[in-house]
């Protein structure tokens, strides 16, 4: 249940709803609004009776929520959530955000070049994996914590928010002091114990969906992470899991308007990792755009035949810079721009 307090309900009346619900053993979480606050009643096992908080003054009405996820529910929130970092780009209604970079930081010198050049070409946030779970253990698994002075030196040089993975938490902190946003992987979307210990840092938060995830399975892992008391959280649909192996996941273009429909939280699509074809990423990216994605995830290599992770996905710089060239009339479309990128010295 939301028990959604009237606009000009005061702090006593929106604590005397919170001491109600933690008087029958269950927890309140307070969601502030735009116009108005919520309470999000957490740990009911079954519905409750609305005319259990109707008559404490301050409330507006009460909403019951039949989905298993309370926090990220459409319901919960009237407004869409916008997730900014720092003093850069903000995810939500109206802007396209663009990651881009190599899928993993392999030395200074590369980093260094594809961060100048996806700056150059419209990017607003640098990708770069520090750590890589693979498939099989003798492939790169990325430099890890050494190559945290590699994102500081390219976010220095190009003003670019960065974002990267983190996959144990042990290493969330260390990370967390370096970066803008924080990424949890596909193949980690249900570790409870690093969802739990990223979302305590309080930074931004990219959540993937996992190759066999379900969306309300997606959703309750991105409940994970709001429940702990951070609301900065993007989900990313990558694709899942399909029987052709012409491409290496379907990618669920639909989830894109559906995830809308369900939660508050901006969403965006990782085309590379969907497709795992370069030459089909440009397509993919622009359905993402129609459809209407809050940002694109693309992966960008200076020599992407020579990349030691993931190159057959990846575009070149001239292939990037004509990809962010085609979308401003697909934005203009969809009542949507690109995020302009930050000004730098």
């Amino acid at each position: 249940m939301v028990i959604i307090m009237r606009p000009d309900a005061n702090l006593p009346e929106v604590e005397a709803v919170v001491a109600s619900v933690n008087a029958l053993g269950f927890r309140a979480h307070v969601v502030p609004g735009l116009a108005r606050t919520a309470v999000a009643v957490i740990g009911n096992p079954g519905p409750l009776a609305p005319g259990r908080f109707s008559r404490i003054p301050g409330v507006a009405r009460t909403i019951p929520i039949t989905t298993p996820y309370r926090l990220v529910a459409r319901e919960t929130r009237e407004a869409p959530t916008r997730v900014t970092l720092g003093a850069g780009p903000v995810f939500g209604p109206g802007n396209l955000v663009v990651l881009a970079g190599p899928c993993a930081v392999e030395e200074a010198e590369q980093f260094l070049a594809t961060a100048a050049a996806v700056a150059q070409a419209g990017a607003t946030v640098l990708r770069g994996g520090i750590f890589k779970p693979r498939t099989s253990p003798y492939s790169f698994q990325g430099l890890g914590l050494a190559a945290l002075p590699i994102l500081a030196r390219a976010r220095e040089a190009t003003g670019l928010a960065v974002v990267t993975e983190v996959v144990e938490p042990a290493s969330v902190e260390p990370v967390a002091e370096v970066v803008d946003m924080l990424q949890i992987g596909a193949r980690n979307m249900q570790n409870a114990p690093l969802l739990r210990a990223v979302a305590r840092t309080g930074k931004p938060i990219l959540l993937k969906r996992g190759p066999a995830a379900t969306i309300e399975e997606f959703l309750l892992a991105a409940e994970y992470l709001v429940v702990e008391g951070n609301p900065n959280v993007v989900l990313c649909e990558r694709g899942v899991r399909g029987f052709d192996p012409a491409t290496r996941y379907l990618f669920d273009v639909a989830a894109i308007p559906l995830l809308h429909r369900l939660t508050h939280l901006p969403v965006i699509a990782d085309p590379s990792h969907a497709t795992g074809h370069h030459a089909l990423v440009p397509s993919v990216t622009r359905a993402a755009v129609a459809a209407g994605a809050d940002g694109v995830l693309v992966e960008v290599h200076s020599d992407p035949g020579a990349a030691r992770s993931d190159g057959q996905q990846s575009l070149s710089h001239p292939e990037f810079d004509a990809l962010m060239r085609s979308l401003p009339p697909i934005c203009a479309a969809v009542g949507t721009s690109l995020t302009a990128p930050m000004a730098h010295a």
